[in-house]
C-alpha cells in the first residue's frame, strides 16, 4: 500500500540533511538489512560505499556517477541512495565547480536514463531505492521498481518541493 506524507521544512542544498528526509532514510535503513551505496554523496553520511565527483568530499570514489556505478559489481543485498544534482543546471553547476567540461551528454535525459539502468541493475530485489528529486518518476516500474512510500517536503515561497520516492525492487 502506497503511503504519502507531507512535511515541511527549511531548503537546503544538502538534501538528506533536511530533517523529514533524513528520517524517512533513517526509517528504511533500520527495516532493511542492505549495503546502501550512493553515487551522489556530497554531505550525506549515510551510505556505506559512497561517490562525488567532487575530491575535496568525503566519498569512497571521485568518479563520474555513471562510471562509478559502472564500476560496481551486484551483489544481492545492495540498496540505493539517488540524489542527483536536479537539473541540467545543477548537473552544469557541480562540474564546472571542479573544473570539469559540461557538455550535451552530461544535460541530456540519456544520462539520467543510463543512471537509473545501472541502479536498476545494482539494486537487489527486496531492496530499495530512495530517491529525492522534484519529481515523484525515482527509478520506475519498467525497470523492476514499485512505489512505497512518497514524502512531499514543501519548502515555502518561490523554491521548488524536495519529493523523496521509495521504491522497492520486485524482480
Amino acid at each position: 500500500m502506497l503511503k504519502f506524507s507531507r512535511v515541511w521544512a527549511m531548503p537546503n542544498k544538502n538534501t538528506f540533511s533536511i530533517k523529514p528526509v533524513a528520517e524517512i532514510i533513517k526509517r528504511y535503513m533500520d527495516s532493511v538489512d542492505g549495503f546502501w551505496i550512493d553515487p551522489f554523496v556530497g554531505q550525506n553520511t549515510y551510505a556505506m560505499y559512497s561517490n562525488d565527483m567532487n575530491p575535496e568530499i568525503k566519498a569512497d570514489c571521485h568518479l563520474d556517477a555513471i562510471d562509478f556505478l559502472r564500476q560496481t559489481p551486484q551483489q544481492n543485498d545492495y540498496c540505493m541512495f539517488f540524489d542527483p544534482p536536479y537539473s541540467p543546471r545543477q548537473s552544469s553547476e557541480c562540474y564546472k565547480s571542479i573544473g570539469k567540461e559540461v557538455n550535451m551528454k552530461t544535460t541530456q535525459s540519456s544520462w539520467w536514463a543510463n543512471l537509473k539502468d545501472e541502479i536498476s541493475r545494482l539494486v537487489a530485489p527486496d531492496c530499495y531505492c530512495i530517491t529525492a528529486c522534484w519529481n515523484s518518476n525515482g527509478i520506475g516500474m519498467s525497470r523492476g521498481f514499485e512505489i512505497e512510500e512518497i514524502r512531499l517536503v514543501p519548502h515555502g515561497g518561490w523554491h521548488n518541493d524536495t519529493i523523496v520516492t521509495v521504491e522497492r525492487k520486485v524482480c
